[in-house]
């Protein structure tokens, strides 16, 4: 169910490569308000995992649910599948001001919750969430789906740790989206309070990226602003975005998000990341190399003492993090990604809202 056109219905397949047997690790969905809920179930499906439930208040989206995967069981309600013994991790794609609560009743019915991006909409979220895993010793992962997800952006972090352009020193970063008929998007999506805002929504790609490839633990937002520049019918909705960040490493990023992709180009944006290394430096072009159409994806450049090299590497990577979050949690390990680092990238992208400048619009 990989759409091109819409990035709220993105939702790669890879090939199977199981770390569990059949009925060893068994998840479920809970709240279908995002599409990003069919890319994180087939991620975790390739991976070996069992999809037992889901369950949504709007009982047709749980059938069309259904439809894509027939083995699937439709529960009755929340409880059903927070009272089942057998479901080991729940899977949620809530709207985002919803998300945090829905995992704090995952986590304190003994199960491990692994939510859409942005997980949460406020340091108050961010508090109670870091509290309740605390007390119940269970995770609260994020589906980051921009580098988890994308085998260009795992390639690139294969090529960071081999050294291929020394210790990496900055990023920039570029996150487009299509916002389509603004009429077909849910009325959440135009409500601050209840999306988040650009940077804490779409931006949280862009921070979560930049920690990872840099290597930063913490970091402070230099500047952060947004705005209404065409959408004067949403008074409430950022179209634009962009921020400043230095890590606690001293390692710097740039990055902008927006919702202008032209209706000419071939997929729902022209996400790219630029890193540059002490010894060289890479270039990702995720979802489309502009101008080509060639139909391909997931180009990486890398220039360093060797020279220039260019690899297209869809089907040739594979989405490591899935297997690595299912052994995580068997064996309650952190390699696919440290809780620390997911609180981390969900608290900057709050903190760079927060401190936003308005640039225009929104009198």
């Amino acid at each position: 169910m990989a759409d091109k056109q819409n990035g709220m219905n993105y939702a790669p397949t890879g090939k199977p490569d199981p770390v569990v047997k059949e009925g060893e690790f068994v998840i479920a969905a809970i709240a279908l308000d995002h599409g990003h809920i069919y890319g994180m179930c087939n991620g975790l499906i390739e991976a070996g995992a069992t999809l037992k439930w889901v369950y949504d208040r709007d009982r047709q989206k749980a059938e069309a649910f259904k439809k894509t995967y027939p083995q699937v069981t439709i529960a009755d309600s929340e409880d059903e599948i927070l009272n089942d013994p057998e479901v080991k991790l729940v899977c949620g794609a809530a709207e985002t001001w919803k998300r945090c609560d829905l995992g704090i009743r995952v986590m304190e019915h003994g199960k491990d919750y692994f939510t859409d991006k942005a997980p949460l909409t406020s340091l108050e979220q961010l508090e109670r969430a870091k509290e309740t895993v605390l007390k119940t010793g269970k995770k609260y992962m994020v589906y980051y789906s921009e580098r988890i997800h994308v085998e260009s952006a795992v390639f690139a972090g294969q090529l960071i740790e081999q050294g291929a352009i020394g210790k990496p020193i900055h990023i920039d970063g570029f996150g487009p989206h299509r916002i389509g008929d603004p009429k077909s998007r849910p009325d959440w999506f135009y409500v601050k309070e209840q999306y988040g805002g650009i940077l804490c929504d779409i931006g949280s790609h862009q921070i979560e990226q930049f920690l990872f490839y840099c290597g930063a633990k913490d970091a402070e937002v230099a500047y952060s602003e947004v705005g209404n520049y065409h959408h004067p019918e949403y008074p409430e909705l950022d179209d634009f975005g962009d921020a400043n960040l230095v890590g606690d490493n001293g390692t710097t990023q740039h990055f902008r998000v927006d919702w202008f992709t032209p209706d000419g180009l071939s997929t729902w944006g022209d996400g790219r990341t630029f890193i540059l290394g002490t010894e060289g430096y890479i270039e990702i072009r995720k979802y489309v190399n502009v101008g080509t159409n060639d139909g391909t994806s997931n180009h990486v450049f890398l220039v360093n003492k060797d020279g220039e090299q260019h690899f297209e590497v869809s089907g040739k990577v594979g989405y490591p993090f899935f297997g690595q979050l299912i052994l995580d949690c068997m064996n309650r390990t952190e390699n696919a990604m440290t809780q620390d680092h997911a609180f981390k990238a969900a608290e900057l992208c709050v903190r760079a809202q927060m401190k936003a400048a308005e640039l225009t619009g929104r009198k």
